[in-house]
């Protein structure tokens, strides 16, 4: 796993983002949460995760996207700090799962039939429309097609041998217009852990969603 820092200037409270499968920092790196450092993470073809950054912070808030939910769920517990607040958004700790996350031959369908063209697509149903998709294409992450089609090997290897995700997240937010990961699916990964889900009429990927809850959420927090 990747850990990048966006601010780091020794603020007592952290803003841990975990983004989604095929993300880099690049659409996330101009986000300014006030007061805070801001690590994000990515890259899932492992989950190790160097916990020695994250010493000295009196507060940790987590936020975690799409397959971010799910690498969150399973590293977050091991860490041994002190987590403020968790906020998963579009996506669940049941990445591969027909009932809780995205279905299986879809997401082997995905993964056998990976090309750049099958990513622009996907990249194109992330958004809400054509608007939203060109804006996403001024910062689309800056990775090579070989590394993120090992990634979603990886995650599928990984999650077939993990067992239940401890983390307990304070919150879900759940776009009904989400394309990627069925947002009935969603509600029953939330509605099974006990989690309170708020529905949105937001897409998967949504830029309103990530300004809230990477940025505007914590001015004068």
């Amino acid at each position: 796993m990747k850990q990048v820092y966006i601010i780091h200037e020794n603020h007592p409270k952290l803003l841990l983002f975990f983004a989604g499968w095929a993300a880099d920092e690049t659409p996330f790196s101009h986000y300014r949460p006030q007061g805070m450092d801001f690590m994000l993470c990515y890259d899932y073809r492992t989950l190790d995760f160097d916990a020695s950054l994250l010493q000295g912070y009196a507060e940790i808030h987590v936020v975690g996207w799409s397959m971010g939910v799910w690498a969150a769920s399973h590293v977050v517990p091991t860490l041994g700090l002190n987590i403020g607040s968790s906020t998963a958004i579009n996506g669940t700790p049941f990445p591969i799962d027909e009932r809780r996350g995205i279905p299986p031959v879809i997401f082997q369908g995905t993964l056998e039939g990976l090309t750049g063209a099958s990513l622009h697509k996907f990249l194109r149903r992330m958004c809400a429309d054509s608007a939203a998709f060109r804006d996403f294409l001024s910062r689309t992450p800056r990775r090579p097609l070989e590394e993120v089609r090992d990634e979603l090997d990886c995650i599928a290897r990984q999650y077939a041998g993990q067992p239940q995700p401890t983390l307990k997240w304070t919150e879900a937010v759940v776009g009904s217009n989400d394309r990627i990961i069925p947002p009935a699916n969603q509600l029953n990964a939330w509605n099974e852990l006990g989690t309170v889900a708020m529905q949105t009429e937001d897409a998967h990927y949504q830029e309103s969603l990530f300004k809230h809850y990477l940025q505007d959420r914590w001015t004068n927090n």
